[in-house]
């Protein structure tokens, strides 16, 4: 680790290890900002201890961001063109930066303060999108151009429809339950249960069912939220020091062998499916010598950034070969080459068989820069488990008792953990970053629905307005604070 950022200005190697704190930060508050939802029924309910559980939950946390990958890492990473990126002088790489992560950091902490289940994705996707579109004003890009709006589409689906998806899921699931059991005594809640039956704690096999959907929903939370951070690092790494992190210089030889080969692999794919791609691409009509001064990704200049990459890596087994400025060129062209088969993959013309062979492609393309350093990953993991461990009271008795105008039942909890868990573990699978706070939150107002409880107005509507605030008002305080940061580096 310390190697790589040899070399380096001091005043560089500051700033840079000043916004890696800001983000390990970051994914503190996010630890005891969100793991509140992920324990807070099963501390209401009393089916742990609360130190228990926010320990356990810590760990599950943990082992969550070591064994969950990188797929949403980079959903995030490719909100903004990473050429947009690459291409700022360091000054405005590190503005930012601070810029969204002061955004994110301001933000949740003011919602956590006032414990409002607010989402923490929504803050830092909101916060990115702010600096991309900010960034794009003051320099004269199109908005179009200032963010990869086709990704933050994606997102803002997933974000939109997993609450939506969560409460009608949880509510059925609690149907079922009453339909199964109508007379069980997880219909009770835990002052029903001490009052009537005189016990502490849910029964033996409710408890269970607590204790373990709890510890996936941590896990699964882990997985998801901590490569939020990833991503937000790889980021900042990517942003400040772009040459020794635009590619995995770790990278075998055989992994480079096969980026290479995916390249020629591609051109092939291509040449098979003229007839349906050869408009859209320009096939046979650009020359090798196409390639604009500023390069742009542009569908139309396929064949020439193949032939360009190839040339870049011909010969080459160790990307440490490369000079700086030849390791740029190589990610924007594996980039952009990804990008364009994913508009392909979109195309009506090709059959299903093609377009599984094009994802394959695409995973082959982008194996030497879709990565993270392993010492990245521990230290996400350290922090959100650590966040984890500390400031869950403020929301768990809002998500507990202020939702419903009754108290959670055991099957409530139950119903809506399993539900989280399940949803979030979904959206892993997918690599897209979901809300656990609204997945969760949601789960628990579908149940309270189901149970014809009702529903707390003033909680709702306050959860409903962070909803719909946190994502321009991220949006707005990130733009603002670049424009500041922008404005003292002219």
């Amino acid at each position: 680790m310390i190697d790589l950022f040899s070399g380096l200005d001091a005043w560089v190697l500051v700033s840079l290890l000043l916004a890696l704190t800001f983000v390990l930060a970051f994914e503190f508050i996010n630890g005891f900002h969100d793991t509140a939802n992920a324990v807070a029924t099963v501390i209401y309910t009393k089916a742990m201890p609360p130190h228990l559980a926010v320990f356990f939950s810590g760990v599950f946390n943990f082992l969550g961001v070591l064994l969950g990958g990188v797929g949403v890492a980079y959903a995030i990473v490719h909100l903004l063109p990473v050429e947009l990126l690459i291409n700022v002088n360091t000054g405005h790489g590190l503005a930012m930066v601070f810029s969204l992560l002061a955004a994110a950091i301001t933000w949740n902490l003011g919602t956590w303060y006032f414990g409002i289940p607010a989402s923490s994705s929504h803050t830092l996707i909101g916060s990115i999108l702010g600096v991309g579109l900010a960034n794009a004003l003051i320099n004269d890009i199109p908005l179009g151009d200032g963010v990869n709006w086709q990704k933050a589409i994606d997102i803002a689906m997933s974000l939109v429809v997993s609450p939506i998806a969560g409460f009608a899921v949880a509510a059925l699931v609690l149907i079922g339950l009453k339909w199964w059991r109508p007379l069980s005594k997880m219909h009770k809640t835990p002052e029903q249960r001490r009052k009537l039956d005189d016990k502490k704690h849910p029964p033996f096999w409710n408890r269970l069912v607590l204790v373990i959907s709890a510890m996936g929903v941590s896990f699964v939370h882990g997985s998801n939220d901590g490569q939020k951070g990833i991503g937000l690092i790889m980021l900042v790494l990517i942003g400040i020091v772009p040459a020794k992190f635009v590619l995995d210089l770790n990278s075998t030889t055989y992994q480079i062998e096969r980026t290479r080969d995916a390249t020629l692999h591609m051109s092939q794919f291509y040449q098979r499916n003229a007839a349906t791609l050869g408009e859209f691409l320009a096939l046979g009509k650009a020359k090798s010598t196409d390639l604009p001064e500023k390069f742009s990704c542009n569908p139309q200049q396929t064949e020439p950034t193949i032939a360009a990459l190839q040339a870049s890596l011909q010969g080459v087994t160790d990307y440490h070969a490369l000079d700086a400025e030849k390791r740029v060129e190589v990610r924007r062209y594996l980039l952009c080459l990804d990008d364009t088969a994913k508009k392909v993959g979109k195309l009506p013309g090709l059959d299903a068989r093609e377009k599984a062979d094009l994802e394959k492609l695409r995973k082959d393309l982008t194996a030497t820069t879709e990565y993270a350093p392993f010492w990245v990953i521990v230290a996400v993991a350290l922090a959100l488990g650590l966040g984890t461990m500390v400031g869950w009271k403020r929301v768990v008795l809002t998500v507990g008792e202020k939702i419903g105008k009754q108290g959670m039942t055991y099957a409530q909890g139950m119903s809506a953990q399993i539900t989280a868990a399940c949803a979030i573990g979904m959206a892993n699978v997918f690599a897209l970053p979901v809300s656990t706070t609204h997945v969760l939150s949601s789960g628990v107002a579908g149940t309270m629905v189901a149970n014809k409880s009702g529903l707390q107005g003033g909680t709702v509507k306050t959860i409903l307005l962070a909803w719909v605030l946190t994502l321009p008002a991220s949006m707005g305080l990130a733009a603002g604070l670049f424009w500041l940061a922008s404005k003292a580096l002219a």
